[in-house]
Parts: C-alpha cells; structure tokens; sequence
C-alpha cells in the first residue's frame, strides 16, 4: 500500500510541473489524497506504525495525516530492528541502548501526535522502572486521547538478581495513600477530561500492579471487557466481585506474591490463571464456560480445584485447559461430570507410567468431547523414563480432532496417540505439531531444528500409517 501511494505522489508532483494552475489536476490523478483527512487517518491506522509515518514524505498534503492515527502500536522490530527475545545474548550496555532508543522513539511520536484520540496504545519492549518517568507520561497521554486498547508488555530479566519492575501510578487514578500499603480513592478520582471511560482491553506484562490498581479498573471502567495481568510482585488478594457488566475475560499469571482470587457475581465468560497454588474462589459466575488452570505442581491441588475450587462451574464448562502433573493422578478419585465440554487441553507428562489412566478419567467424565489438545511434556534424561502402563480400552462417540503438540520421536508419545485413535470412533483428524507453542513465552526458533525435523518425519512414518484411511492426518 505504501509502494503503491508512493508512486501516487510521484505522479502528482510530476504533473503539478506540467500543469500548474489547472485546476482539476490534483483530483483527477490523485483521489487518495483528495479524501478527507478523517478517512485518510482511518486508512493510516490499519498500517504498522512506521509504515503509516513513511507516508509524510508523498507529499505535503500527506506530511501531518499520520500524526493522526488512531492505532499506536509500537512494534519493536519495526524501529530498532532486533528481537528483544534474544536479548539474553547480548551485553547489558548494548540492551539498554536499545531500550533508550526505543523509549525515545516512543516519546518522538506521543509529542508529535495530533488527533483527538487514539483506539489503540501498545507498547512492548524490554523496559522496567528506570524509564518510569517516560512511561508515566504515555499512560497520561492514553487517558487524555480516550484509548480504547491499552497494552504495557514489558519483558523482564527473570535472571537478575532484583526484579525492577515498572510500578503502574496511583496517582493517575486519583488513589491517595492512606498508609504504608493501603490506597483510598480520591474525592475526584483520574480527574482527566476522559479517563478510562472508553477502556476496553487492558494488558499488563511485567508491570507492577497492587490489588487497588487493578480493582479500581475492574469496577470503575464501564466497558472494559478483557483484562490480562502477566508478571507482578505487588498483586497479593484479587477481589473481582460485582465488577462491571461488560467484563468477559480476565488472566492472571506469573504474580509472585498471589495469595487469592475471589470471584464473586461476574459476567466472565473465560477466566485463567497460571501460577503457584492459591486461594481461589469462584461464586455466581453464571456465564462462565471458558477455564484454564495451570498450577506448579501441588500433590493435592488438581483434586481440591475439581472437588472444591471449580465445583459452581464445572457443569456448564464448554473450554477446559489444564496441567498436569505426575502427583495429579489419585485412581481412587471420581471425576466430577463435564457434561458440556466440547473443547479439553491437557499439559501432560507424556512418560508418566500412568499417564493414559489419566487420560482415560478424563474421557469418561466428558462424554460430548469433541476436540481434545494434548501438550507433551516429557522427562529430559533417558534413565528416569518409566515404561506406560496399558489403559483399556475407553470407546469415545463424539470427540472428532486429537491435536498432539510437542510431539517428539518416543514411545509414550506413539502410546498416546494409539490408545486415541482406538478409543475415539468417531475421529476424523489428527493434528501433529512438534513445536512447544504452549511454553511461555514462546521463542520461534527456540527448538533444535533437528529435533523438530526427526519429530515430523517420525509421525509421517509411523502414526500415518496407522491410521485409518476416513482419518485426515495433518502435520505442521
């Protein structure tokens, strides 16, 4: 598109020698640039943002559009040109060159940004609190321009020896401090012309949230609909209880100092957490149907979340992610019914001896399953693999798809993946992705190559041929 308004702009300041003073020139060969500048923003903010700003160099009437767009995303690779999943590799000195340059890219096109308001403010670098000056100034620039999308990502060096973390403001909020770790509300809270009263999505990753910093967005924004929390040391009891009504998606992860969730009269639709062993409490949820739990390994924590922690909700689950782990498997332990689970994803360990004993407890308590993901997890040394104890045979009538991710060249990964196409007899596709995609965060590339290619090469071989000939094998 930007190659194509190029030549645009070509063609007119050409014909403007030609034809100076007709009128009618400009319009004729140039209709683009002839539209109003609503439409013209609307058209800029569908492109990346350093494509969008390449336009002002077409011409004069293009030189300002772009300072207009209502989508600032400011994707690193498209400025600084380096992957910030790689910076483990490089020295300190070159990272926080880096994170400067990006940060004064950043605080470039905030000054120079001249539309009434933006939908969309997303920034992902690796950047913590020694740039709290600049980013306190971003999150005041979103709430003056009303944003609708507000994304902080910022990635962490979970290797140091101090986890700096940029520390959202509670000022920003109108929160005054009432003691040591206690805010209030102010009399005139977030007092900007807009606020947040637009705010839909709003994704924190490694920053630095206390409980009345995310309650306050949970209960005073009246149409926030997606909320993520990713990486936090300041987070310690989440109280969601009667939150806004437009409120259908929240994730909560990686919180060092989590201690509960409450969640109490919502209108969620999905809700996940991954982390360590908390409180967690789920009352009057009635539209939830979308859980994914995955716990660091507790012994007695997969039954307490079935028997206790899940018990409103399991009934009406349609979308269940879980992780498993070799201590999760109780043979004495009845599942509770699922009678409205479609869609099951299980992280297992795939050497565990009783792994498909597991599997086939969660078979029988999902009769109307009709897709299931499983991850594998697998032992990394060769002496600690145990042989898989044989489950009967579990007949299955509706589960159609068998997704296998993670899939390497072992035998617990071929028992799996029999013991499935035996019970399931109604399968029509199998899915084999070798690729890890479900570890976070998930580096492309990451993989040994020659692993990957073995994997493949070993599902071509030997699953395909096993399976019947009305299963479409599919492998990625």
């Amino acid at each position: 598109m930007v190659k194509f308004e190029c030549n645009l702009g070509k063609r007119r300041r050409c014909c403007e020698g030609k034809n100076e003073g007709k009128k009618g020139v400009y319009n004729s060969l140039d209709r683009i640039s002839a539209m109003p500048d609503e439409i013209l923003v609307s058209i800029l903010s569908l492109l990346p943002l350093k494509e969008a700003a390449a336009t002002s160099i077409l011409s004069r009437r293009w030189q300002y559009v772009w300072m207009s767009t209502m989508v600032l995303n400011f994707d690193a690779n498209f400025d600084v040109g380096s992957n910030i999943c790689r910076f483990g590799a490089l020295k300190r000195k070159l990272r926080d060159l880096e994170s400067g340059r990006y940060v004064n890219w950043v605080n470039r096109v905030v000054e120079q940004h001249r539309g009434p308001n933006i939908e969309e403010f997303s920034v992902c670098f690796q950047l913590n609190d020694r740039f709290t000056s600049s980013i306190d100034k971003w999150i005041q620039f979103a709430i003056e321009k009303g944003v609708t999308t507000l994304v902080l990502k910022f990635f962490s060096q979970l290797d140091s020896a101090s986890l700096n973390f940029y520390a959202f403001p509670h000022k920003l909020l109108g929160l005054e401090k009432k003691c040591l770790y206690s805010y209030i509300p102010s009399l005139r809270p977030c007092g900007y012309k807009v606020g947040f009263q637009s705010l839909k999505v709003l994704h924190f990753q490694w920053v630095d949230v206390t409980d009345e910093v995310l309650e306050y967005f949970l209960s005073n924004c009246a149409v926030l609909e997606r909320v993520t929390v990713y990486g936090t040391k300041s987070l310690v009891n989440l109280r969601v209880v009667r939150p806004s009504a437009a409120l259908k998606h929240l994730a909560i992860g990686a919180c060092l100092g989590l201690q509960g969730i409450e969640i109490c009269e919502a209108n969620l639709v999905s809700f996940k957490y991954d982390g360590s062993v908390i409180n967690l409490l789920l009352t009057n949820v009635p539209l939830l149907v979308e859980v994914s739990i995955s716990y660091i390994s507790n012994p007695r924590a997969f039954i307490e979340l079935f028997s206790s922690k899940l018990s409103c909700c399991l009934s009406q689950l349609e979308i269940l992610m879980l992780k498993i782990t070799r201590a999760d498997y109780n043979p004495k332990h009845v599942f509770p019914m699922l009678a409205n689970l479609k869609h099951l994803e299980l992280i297992v360990h795939a050497d565990y001896r009783l792994a498909l004993h597991h599997l086939t407890s969660f078979l029988k308590a999902s009769p109307f399953l009709q897709r299931l993901v499983l991850k594998l997890d697998f032992i990394v040394s060769l002496e600690d693999i145990e042989k898989i104890k044989k489950a009967a045979k579990c007949p299955h009538h509706y589960l159609k798809v068998v997704e296998i991710v993670g899939y390497r060249a072992r035998a617990s990964a071929v028992d799996h993946i029999l013991f499935l196409i035996k019970s399931a007899t109604a399968l029509e596709k199998i899915v084999i992705d070798p690729l890890r995609r479900w570890a976070y965060p998930y580096e492309p590339g990451s993989e040994e190559l020659s692993d990957v290619a073995e994997a493949r090469e070993h599902a071509v071989q030997l699953i395909k041929t096993k399976l019947p000939s009305t299963v479409e094998f599919v492998c990625l």
